[in-house]
C-alpha cells in the first residue's frame, strides 16, 4: 500500500485551527466543515489544520476490512489545499498509535505537535485507546492545556456520515449522478496508462489501458461511463469500460478510455479522469462487428452526455 507523505513537529511551528477526521471523499458535507474550519483561522488568525490517518482506522482494527476509500491520500489533500486548507496532516494509525491514551494524544499530537489553539470536532467524537474520550473530555483537556472547542452539530455531523454512506452505494451500483451530487464534483481516479493487449485498435477503437496504483481507491460498478480528461492543458473526452471485455476473451478486470479525436503515444502518462455519467453495462456481444454498432451507439450517446453535463 502507497505510504503517505507525512508531517512532523521540527517543521510545524504555527499555531493552529484543527479538525479530526478521514474527511474521505471531502464531499458537500465535509466542505461546509472545511468552510467553518479556514474561515475560523483567518479570523483567529491561525493556520487551519486537518488531522487525518491513514491506512484508514477499519483497515488496521478490523482483520477482514475491505473497505475501498473515495480518495487516495493525495488525492484528498489535493482537494482539501483547493477548499483553501493551509495544511493536511497525516498520521499514520497503527495499533500503538490506537493504544495512546486521549490525553497522551492530546498533549503529544495537538498540543506540542500541532500547537492547537481551537478545535473544531463533532458532537459525537470519541477517541483515545478504545475511544474512551469525548467532546467534554476534550473540552476538560482545552482548559489544562490552553485551547477552546468548538462543536460541530449533530445535523451537520449526520450529513457528512450519511453522504459517505450513500456516495459509496452509488458508486458501487454505478450510480454516478447521485455520487457527483453527494460530493460536489465530479468523481475521479488518477492512474498511469500502461500497455494492453492492443485489441480496441484492431476494431477502430483505440483503448488507453488505465493502471490505478493504490489498491484502497474505489472503482466504480463495471459498464460504460462518458468521461473527461486532461493532458497537458487540452481536455479529453471519450468513454470508458470498465469490465473484463467478454466478447473478446477478456478474464481480468480493466480500465479502458477511448479518447475521442486523439492519436497519441501516452504510455507512462499519469491521468486524471472524471466520471461524467454511466451509459449502460457491460455486455457479451455474439461478435466482433455487433460490438463495433454498440460502441458507435456509445460513442454518439457518450457526446451528448458531455454536451449536456458543458
Amino acid at each position: 500500500m502507497q505510504q503517505p507523505k507525512t508531517h512532523h513537529s521540527k517543521i510545524y511551528k504555527s499555531n493552529s485551527v484543527v479538525t479530526i477526521g478521514t474527511f474521505d471523499g471531502v464531499h458537500i458535507g465535509h466542505q461546509k466543515i472545511i468552510k467553518r474550519l479556514t474561515n475560523s483561522g483567518k479570523e483567529k488568525k491561525l493556520k487551519s489544520v486537518v488531522l487525518t490517518f491513514f491506512p484508514h482506522p477499519r483497515m488496521v482494527l478490523q482483520k477482514h476490512s475491505d473497505i475501498k476509500l473515495l480518495n487516495t491520500i493525495n488525492e484528498r489533500e489535493s482537494i482539501l489545499k483547493d477548499l483553501g486548507l493551509d495544511e493536511m496532516i497525516v498520521k499514520p494509525f497503527t495499533k500503538d498509535f490506537a493504544n495512546l491514551s486521549a490525553h497522551e494524544f492530546v498533549k503529544t499530537i495537538l498540543v506540542e505537535e500541532l500547537q492547537a489553539k481551537h478545535v473544531i470536532i463533532g458532537y459525537d467524537h470519541q477517541f483515545g485507546k478504545n475511544r474512551s474520550a469525548d467532546i467534554n473530555d476534550l473540552k476538560g483537556f482545552g482548559k489544562e492545556f490552553g485551547f477552546t472547542v468548538e462543536e460541530i452539530s449533530a445535523q451537520d455531523v449526520e450529513d457528512v456520515a450519511v453522504s459517505s454512506t450513500k456516495i459509496r452505494t452509488a458508486l458501487n451500483q454505478g450510480d454516478i449522478t447521485v455520487a457527483n451530487a453527494y460530493l460536489g464534483y465530479n468523481y475521479f481516479i488518477n492512474g498511469i496508462v500502461v500497455k494492453g493487449k492492443g485489441l480496441g485498435k484492431k476494431i477502430g477503437f483505440p483503448t488507453a489501458n488505465i493502471e490505478v496504483i493504490e489498491d484502497y481507491k474505489l472503482i466504480p460498478k463495471d459498464g460504460v461511463y462518458a468521461i473527461k480528461s486532461n493532458l497537458n492543458d487540452e481536455p479529453l473526452l471519450g468513454m470508458m469500460n470498465i469490465g473484463n471485455n467478454p466478447t473478446v476473451g477478456g478474464s481480468n478486470k480493466t480500465i479502458e478510455v477511448n479518447f475521442f479525436d486523439f492519436d497519441e503515444d501516452i504510455y507512462g502518462k499519469s491521468l486524471k479522469i472524471e466520471f461524467i455519467s454511466r451509459l449502460r453495462d457491460e455486455q457479451k456481444f455474439e461478435s466482433v462487428e455487433l460490438l463495433q454498432d454498440q460502441l458507435k451507439k456509445d460513442k454518439l450517446e457518450t457526446i451528448n452526455s458531455l454536451r449536456n453535463h458543458g
